[in-house]
């Protein structure tokens, strides 16, 4: 069967057949330390739209090394070590990364810029889309599933 959105690796495949909560190119710090890349397009799904089909194959760990308590778990193949998704332990989000987690290059594009720091130096994105310092003012988080 096809699905709206898929990714994974050989070994753990994901796929969504509802549109993400949230798409926004990522300036944090965690993203940038977690990733390598200077900003990060993430796309945030209602927990339970985004399916596993080895969640055993699983290796979770700690999304962000300086709070390893937080909600989030980058969640990554055990047999090739292929980021697969992020997971949230409140059953609130699953977070994709398109470009790093297996999802195709029509994966739909980022709606704004989120957590936007100009204390970085960075220069603040003109690519026409809005830029925030946080998430986007309406976004509203899920109740945990």
């Amino acid at each position: 069967m096809s699905h709206k959105y898929s990714g994974g690796c050989d070994h753990v495949h994901t796929h969504a057949d509802h549109d993400p909560i949230d798409n926004h190119t990522c300036h944090c710090s965690v993203c940038k330390s977690v990733t390598g890349q200077p900003t990060t397009h993430v796309a945030f799904f209602n927990h339970d739209d985004v399916e596993v089909d080895n969640p055993d194959g699983l290796n979770r760990q700690p999304f962000n090394a300086n709070n390893p308590d937080g909600p989030l778990e980058l969640c990554t193949c055990k047999d090739c070590g292929t980021p697969i998704m992020l997971d949230d332990k409140q059953n609130r989000i699953r977070v994709i990364v398109p470009n790093l987690m297996g999802y195709a290059d029509s994966f739909p594009d980022t709606t704004y810029h989120a957590f936007y720091d100009p204390a970085t130096g960075v220069a603040r994105p003109n690519d026409g889309k809005p830029v925030h310092e946080a998430l986007r003012p309406d976004f509203v988080w899920p109740q945990g599933s």
